[in-house]
């Protein structure tokens, strides 16, 4: 996926909004937090392929991320700036933050107030449970 939200091609997971834009919006700012572009097929490891893939598991075993030559303060917001894409970028149009608005606030808010989003990409558990 590049910056294009999944419901202008699949129509059965949601109808086109401005939440398209919020999709657009995520996946930009977590290449700018994250220093990367967000899909590298020559990656290490294959978990790294997909830069989002790779934050989230990295959030859900409670790692931080390795930033050289970065201050606390720089990796507490980076940490933010991740953490709020990966609500931008659900696969689910229904799950994104309903506005630009709402996103600022995250932004500019407290990382302990914004809770850990659900995985942004369909996993074969969301497929099971219909989800």
């Amino acid at each position: 996926m590049g910056y294009i939200a999944p419901e202008l091609f699949y129509k059965n997971i949601g109808g086109v909004s401005n939440k398209a834009d919020i999709y657009s919006f995520g996946m930009l700012l977590m290449e700018i937090a994250g220093k990367r572009k967000n899909l590298n097929e020559f990656a290490a490891n294959s978990s790294q392929i997909y830069f989002p893939s790779w934050v989230y598991d990295q959030f859900n075993k409670g790692k931080d991320m390795e930033i050289e030559d970065a201050t606390d303060e720089e990796k507490k917001i980076t940490k933010k700036m991740l953490k709020v894409a990966l609500w931008c970028i659900q696969m689910k149009p229904s799950d994104r933050p309903n506005s630009m608005n709402q996103v600022v606030k995250m932004l500019e808010g407290e990382i302990e107030c914004i809770p850990m989003p659900p995985p942004p990409f369909i996993s074969t558990r969301d497929a099971s449970s219909g989800r």
